[in-house]
């Protein structure tokens, strides 16, 4: 490599990793506790073993209308499902389109059509880390700047390697040099980390930034996708008709054998349209539990309009969650995470001690 080319690449790292190295150690210090979301959440909350029948359990628009009642003015935007006890978790706000803000996550008991006892009211802790994590408390354009943050951190791991490699062909990959300064030794440890952990680098900056663009990937896929499926395009948001959350489920899920219903989607939430509600269905495996299946149901008449499958740029975005934070295999994997994600730290920490401790006169010289 020329030593102009060199130092041309040697400039888009240096400034590629600087822009984002203080915000990347908020996301690695706060991503590492997220990992373990779903662990700390039943140490910090920890609930009875519970059994019941099918016999014990409400009709879902009842449980529904129990809820509304309480709640004048909101309408439901979304319904989701418990598994590990009969509880639905009905979000509303005082319009579908409602932003983030100013919706409410509703605990329902199938049983009782009541908040379930011992679930405690508010934001967790967990919850605020979540939003640092996500927004740094400062909603969509912080959602947005640190995406943009993700990308330097790209530009940042691909310059990397364009330096280290021709560096690396002679001593060889992940050489440390001995009876060198302590600056070289964390140069050549710098070196050494980021490319061990290079890969989950890409893949944690990639799937970060595709979820800050959760909105506007949605937005494109109303548009897009699910514009044959609406009947009416200009025409204002249905309203929720009571008693049709149980025929929707039920005709979405004839419409895919085998599936179980993972959330739906009320007239005008970001995930349906004007006019349909739309049932949301996983598969059995690991896998196929992570892509889900649209099912268009008419809010008019409950009948199923059609199966929508998902394009790939919405298959990235429900990948790109669990993935991110490694909740695909289980606990090992979830601690192979956190081991990688330490390992990052060390390397955004290392990369600012060897910029803060560049001596002053070289870099003059250099510039003569």
């Amino acid at each position: 490599m020329k030593p102009a080319t060199l130092r041309a690449w040697s400039k888009v790292h240096t400034w590629s990793s600087l822009i984002c190295t203080l915000f990347l150690l908020m996301l690695a210090l706060t991503g590492l506790p997220l990992v373990f979301h779903d662990e700390i959440d039943r140490l910090t909350h920890p609930r009875a073993a519970e059994s019941w029948t099918a016999a014990e359990l409400l009709p879902i628009d009842q449980v529904i209308a129990a809820t509304l009642a309480r709640q004048p003015g909101q309408v439901p935007i979304y319904l989701s499902f418990d598994e590990d006890r009969p509880v639905i978790n009905l979000t509303t706000g005082p319009a579908s389109d409602a932003p983030e803000a100013a919706m409410r996550f509703n605990p329902i008991d199938l049983r009782t059509a009541a908040p379930p006892l011992g679930d405690a009211p508010g934001h967790g802790v967990m919850d605020i880390v979540l939003d640092l994590h996500k927004d740094m408390l400062l909603g969509k354009a912080g959602e947005y700047f640190l995406g943009a943050m993700g990308l330097c951190l790209v530009v940042a791991l691909v310059s990397g390697v364009v330096l280290y490699a021709p560096f690396a062909r002679k001593p060889g990959f992940a050489t440390v040099r001995r009876g060198k300064s302590n600056r070289l030794r964390w140069l050549d440890w710098h070196n050494v980390i980021g490319g061990v952990t290079l890969a989950w680098a890409m893949v944690v900056g990639v799937t970060g930034t595709i979820n800050t663009l959760a909105d506007p990937i949605t937005a494109w896929w109303r548009a897009d996708a699910l514009a044959h499926l609406v009947h009416d395009r200009n025409g204002a948001v249905l309203p929720y008709r009571p008693g049709l959350a149980q025929i929707a489920l039920r005709n979405a899920q004839a419409a895919v054998p085998g599936s179980q219903v993972q959330f739906v989607a009320f007239p005008g939430a970001a995930f349906s349209s004007r006019d349909h509600i739309a049932v949301y269905l996983k598969g059995a495996t690991p896998l196929t539990a992570k892509l889900l299946t649209p099912v268009m149901v008419d809010a008019r008449s409950g009948t199923v309009d059609g199966v929508a499958p998902m394009p790939w740029y919405m298959k990235a975005l429900l990948l790109a969650q669990p993935l991110h934070f490694g909740d695909y295999g289980g606990l090992a994997m979830k601690v192979l995470w956190a081991l990688l994600d330490l390992a990052s730290i060390v390397v955004l920490g290392s990369g600012l001690y060897l910029w803060l401790g560049k001596p002053r006169p070289a870099r003059r010289e250099r510039r003569a």
